[in-house]
Formats: C-alpha cells, structure tokens, sequence
C-alpha cells in the first residue's frame, strides 16, 4: 500500500513537471507568434507607403520608369514573402523567403532613393519628404520589432533544447524556430564603415 502511494506520488509530481514545461513552451512559441505579428504590422505600414512613395516620385521620374516598375515589383514579392511568413512565424522556409524578399525590396527602394536624390525639386517636395520621413520612422520601427521577434525566437529555442525540456519538447514536436535574419549582402553594407572625405 505505502509503494503503490509512493509511486502515485511520483507520477503526479512527474505529470505536474511535464505539464509546467509543456505549458512553458507553448507560451514561449506564442510570443514569438505575437512577436512575428508586430513585425506584420510595421512591413504592411512599409507597403502601404511605397505606392504614395511611387506616385509622388511618377511626375519627376519619367525617364526613370524602370526604378518604379522594380519598387512595385519588389514591393508585391515582398508581400507574398510576408504572407508566407505569417502562415508560419518561425518556419526557417517561411523566414528565408520573407528575408530574401525584404532584401529585394530594400535595394529597390534604395535605388529609388538614390534616384531621388538626382532631382532637387523632387527632394524639396513637402509630399516627398515627408514620405521618406514616414518610410524611414518605420524602418526603423520594423529593425526595433526584428529585434524583438528575434529575442523570442532565441529564448523559444533555448528553452526547447535545455535538459529536461527538450525532452517534453522531443515528445510533442516543438519544432525549433528560425530567426529574421538581414541578409548577408546587406550585412555588408551595415557593417561597412563609412567614408569621410574632406
């Protein structure tokens, strides 16, 4: 009688701990998931924007047809990447996708921009600066909820493969999560240090 009680002892305590971790990494995934959801929010913002960016830049850019036609193409794949990814936050092919389409788009745009810059009554238009104002807030906004994103996901992923969790994790197939990475031509580019000359 003693055993059989200190043997259901030791199942319930087991089942307790097993339950502690298993709800442990559904919250952890959640808020990867409501992570990923920011992320959403600020990209859409981006893509709302680019048509006004188009529009603006349309009068002045003429003979620039080619620069507008890639950021609206750019623009629709970056979207479909998106799309991708919030069927599956976290999925390393969903992840891959969104951050070679980004990529896509962030050159467009930076050509666009570069452009831009060629045309002094464009760039002192009151529509336009203020559209590279918002363009700018907001990619600053998307690399603050990368971040983010991207902390959850770590956290996600430790707490999936530390002792004894990843045992619990093993069992109900918690999948380990892919992070929204820049793309390495683009690391590049951040990490070059800029040239001052005089």
């Amino acid at each position: 009688m003693v055993t059989l009680l200190i043997l259901l002892v030791i199942v319930v305590v087991f089942a307790l701990w097993a339950v502690g971790i298993y709800n442990g990494l559904i919250t952890a995934r959640n808020a990867y998931k409501n992570a990923f959801a920011q992320i959403d929010v600020q990209l859409q913002r981006r893509f709302d924007l680019i048509p006004n960016l188009v529009e603006t830049a349309k009068g002045y850019l003429e003979h620039e047809r080619g620069t507008l036609e890639a950021v609206t193409a750019a623009r629709n794949a970056a979207q479909a990447g998106l799309a991708a990814a919030k069927a599956s936050p976290g999925d390393p092919a969903a992840m891959a996708e969104l951050t070679r389409s980004q990529g896509m788009l962030d050159g467009a745009l930076g050509r666009l921009l570069v452009t831009v810059e060629a045309y002094p009554e464009l760039k002192a238009s009151q529509n336009m600066m203020q559209l590279t104002e918002e363009l700018t807030s907001t990619e600053n906004k998307v690399a603050f909820a990368r971040q983010a994103f991207n902390d959850s996901v770590m956290a996600y992923n430790n707490k999936r493969e530390v002792f004894p969790s990843s045992l619990v994790a093993g069992m109900f197939n918690f999948a380990p999560a892919a992070l929204l990475e820049i793309p390495a031509e683009q690391q590049a580019q951040v990490r070059a240090a800029p040239k001052v000359e005089f």
